[in-house]
């Protein structure tokens, strides 16, 4: 690994996962080593999904890129620089206009009914990253799951219950 390792392409899925490809060839790794070496760094990356992942032309999902990329020996802004790459190659690059102010003394400047605005005027919607309500939400299904299976266990053993035994002496239990 004596030469600079290859860049994220941004322009699409199949060139991202074409430089994924080179990437593995400069860090001369196998799929089992690029397995140890992701989970020594924190990841999981199995062998065989790393080999399915370089073997499609789809856009790999991104905690996968990042295992990969810690995998082959790619830290910091460089392994940033690969996600970043994914993320715009998933959601489309994201423009400075998005996020600047729109200013309130703007005029159009001479438009008849015929001209249309450019593209590039139009500012773009900015869509927020997506949060994790997924596993809070599995969560708490499996914390409903097991409360009630605690409670449908202990009411089935009766042990909250308040049944007392009663014992009633007869006549023929009294002379034993």
């Amino acid at each position: 690994m004596t030469t600079a390792p290859p860049t994220p392409p941004d322009s699409d899925a199949a060139a991202f996962v074409a430089a994924l490809r080179r990437l593995k060839a400069w860090s001369g790794l196998s799929y089992r080593r690029l397995e140890r070496e992701a989970a020594d760094a924190g990841h999981c990356l199995p062998y065989s999904t790393a080999a399915t992942m370089l073997g499609r032309e789809r856009l790999p999902r991104e905690e996968l890129v990042a295992a990969f990329v810690a995998a082959c020996g790619i830290r910091g802004d460089a392994a940033e620089a690969w996600l970043d790459a994914r993320t715009d190659i998933a959601c489309g690059p994201a423009s400075a206009s998005a996020f600047a102010p729109a200013s309130a003394d703007t005029t159009p400047t001479d438009t008849t009914s015929t001209d249309i605005a450019p593209a590039a005027a139009v500012p773009a919607v900015v869509v927020p990253a997506r949060t994790r309500p997924r596993r809070l939400r599995w969560t708490l299904v499996g914390v409903a799951a097991l409360v009630t299976a605690l409670l449908g266990g202990t009411t089935a053993s009766g042990a909250l219950t308040d049944d007392e035994e009663v014992v009633r002496e007869t006549s023929t239990s009294a002379r034993l």
